[in-house]
């Protein structure tokens, strides 16, 4: 659709996502930044999305689709990072949607200098609708720990509210963790470190659909769901004290099935306690 360089390229994993798939690519399409490439990874979907993708790809040459074998997120990611050209790079998860305005908004917000751009996040919720994270002035951070904060890590190691230099992002090679859930949550905090400043931009949403019974996040929880978010959570606990990032540590995390709560994580800077059934301690460690 047009020849100019490009400004941001996006990144979308899809893995099964018809049902929520034309929404996103909707918002993608009709950015009121024209200047993006929409790098949709197909990760082995076997319902109707790659139709989807091929349907929006013959009208948009803007649209960009590989196909792998399901390789999960990570995977994705890490192609999609490999393949951008954009000035930028930013993701967005195939069942969530941004503000007509979002790329521009953010792009705009960098004059080519900053290096992370980080935006507002709605949360949509099956019985209600709330802000997640909203700035209210646009703010440029350089000391790390300020950066750390006000990106609301580790409680909101999101990193699809934000764009990202694309340059910088590639000499870092930072790679996605394959293989894991909570993925991000490692990949957030070294991003953010590694990355010299970042915007706080105001006055545009990325829309996190919650709704969704089928992501990530809101699966079923399994064993492995439990014990990558335990690593996760270590990790990033082991790289902040050696990079000399004070975390506001004092997170929570619930371990649901069928319902009913089987576990209680509650972690501050002196000790990780684990609670069955959410209130019966069982386990508690102390750090050094």
């Amino acid at each position: 659709m047009n020849s100019c360089p490009v400004k941001v390229s996006v990144i979308v994993p899809v893995y099964n996502s018809e049902q929520f798939l034309q929404k996103c690519l909707e918002s993608l399409v009709n950015q009121t930044l024209k200047e993006i490439e929409v790098i949709c990874i197909n990760d082995g979907s076997t319902d109707n999305s790659l139709n989807i993708l091929e349907n929006y790809a013959s009208k948009d040459n803007r649209i960009k689709i590989i196909t792998t074998s399901n390789k999960g997120q990570s995977a994705a990611r890490n192609i999609g990072i490999k393949k951008a050209t954009g000035e930028y790079v930013g993701f967005v998860d195939a069942d969530d949607w941004i503000d007509l305005n979002f790329f521009e908004t953010l792009y705009n917000s960098t004059n080519h200098i900053v290096e992370v751009a980080c935006g507002n996040i709605l949360g949509h919720y099956p019985d209600k609708t709330h802000e997640i994270i909203k700035y209210k002035k646009q703010i440029v951070y350089v000391e790390k720990n300020e950066k750390i904060e006000i990106a609301g890590i580790p409680q909101h190691n999101y990193i699809w509210n934000k764009i990202y230099k694309t340059e910088t992002l590639k000499n870092l090679n930072i790679n996605f963790e394959e293989g894991r859930y909570y993925e991000d949550v490692i990949w957030s905090i070294q991003a953010l470190d590694k990355l010299s400043n970042l915007v706080t931009v105001p006055n545009t949403f990325y829309h996190y659909n919650k709704k969704n019974s089928n992501s990530t996040t809101t699966a079923l929880q399994t064993n492995k769901h439990i014990t990558d978010g335990i690593y996760a959570r270590t990790k990033i606990y082991k790289y902040a004290e050696e990079q000399g990032i004070k975390l506001n540590i004092h997170s929570k995390i619930y371990i649901n099935i069928f319902g009913i709560r089987l576990l209680k994580i509650l972690n501050n800077i002196i000790k990780t306690e684990f609670k069955l059934f959410g209130f019966l301690p069982f386990i508690t460690i102390y750090k050094k």
